[in-house]
């Protein structure tokens, strides 16, 4: 009976009676292809053709057997993609792409099977991918469960696409949906949030809390914004009312630096939303380049409870 192959791997199947003085020399070869299957790194070199077929032979050593694949080389001038044709096979592959490409064809390389539009590797990237025989699947795409990236498994901004805190601790935080951390997290850089952070507990500090200083623009009627700030200043240039605040939310604080322009003699007046205490209405100090402090608190959205500190000066 003559010696057949396994579909996938291509491994010699000894036909009963072959190779009667060198049995054990197809053994160890079988048992050679099939260490290359599971754990050998192959560089595979890309050019300027337009298929690169990986080798496929029956009982030997080939490209497309290899468990890691590295593709390297450079597609030169060429502004459309290189395809890597592997087997019609099942089978997975670890590859690394190391290609150059122009940057006309930054999507250089797809992995395909013969009659399947096949998968981008990714420039400068390392990812798993898998082959019912029919497709080509990357387990770093959307729905499949892998490696991830940025922009389908939300994992982070990190350089790798992968989180640089333990997985255990991150990776069933997803940034895209509303998620609950309930165990205590220690952030030993800075972190950056760039819209409203919401605190419903306790919130304890154990070092300083700085704020900006928010320059109002001058006009006959100063406008406020609570959202952009708890601090603000405004130098007056003419006899000015200060209107009522937008987006003022109860318990809110915060001062305004009110300073004289060179000039001086400018008054201040407030709108009915700034309450005084015994509703005696502060006057600011006249003086060339005076500075005054209003300092405040916020009782509703639209009452503004202040004090006024006049002429800061040594």
């Amino acid at each position: 009976m003559a010696s057949t192959y396994t579909t996938n791997l291509r491994l010699t199947k000894q036909g009963d009676g072959d190779n009667p003085n060198t049995w054990g020399e197809v053994l160890n070869n079988v048992i050679s292809l099939v260490d290359q299957a599971v754990a050998s790194y192959t560089t595979v070199s890309i050019g300027s053709a337009a298929t690169v077929t990986l080798t496929e032979n029956l009982g030997n050593s080939d490209q497309s057997r290899s468990a890691i694949l590295e593709l390297k080389g450079s597609v030169g001038g060429v502004a459309t993609s290189i395809f890597v044709l592997i087997p019609n096979s099942p089978k997975t592959y670890a590859i690394r792409n190391v290609v150059s490409a122009n940057t006309t064809a930054s999507d250089a390389v797809v992995l395909r099977v013969a009659g399947n539009a096949g998968v981008t590797v990714p420039t400068g990237g390392t990812g798993y991918f898998i082959t019912n025989g029919t497709s080509v699947f990357s387990l770093n795409a959307a729905g499949i469960p892998g490696l991830g990236t940025v922009a389908t498994k939300d994992v982070g901004v990190c350089a790798t696409n992968i989180p640089d805190t333990s997985l255990s601790d991150i990776r069933y935080v997803r940034a895209s949906v509303s998620s609950s951390i309930v165990a205590e997290k220690t952030f030993t850089a800075s972190v950056i949030f760039t819209s409203a952070v919401r605190m419903e507990g306790l919130v304890s500090l154990s070092g300083a809390v700085k704020s900006h200083i928010t320059t109002l623009t001058d006009a006959a009627s100063i406008t406020t914004d609570f959202n952009t700030a708890n601090m603000f200043m405004v130098t007056l240039a003419g006899n000015r009312t200060l209107a009522a605040p937008s987006n003022a939310t109860t318990g809110q604080t915060g001062s305004i630096y009110v300073v004289q322009d060179g000039t001086g003699d400018r008054t201040l007046s407030y709108n009915a939303a700034w309450r005084f205490s015994e509703g005696s209405v502060p006057v600011a100090t006249t003086a060339a380049s005076a500075v005054d402090l209003l300092i405040y608190t916020a009782r509703s959205a639209t009452t503004i409870d202040a004090v006024m500190l006049l002429d800061f000066k040594r």
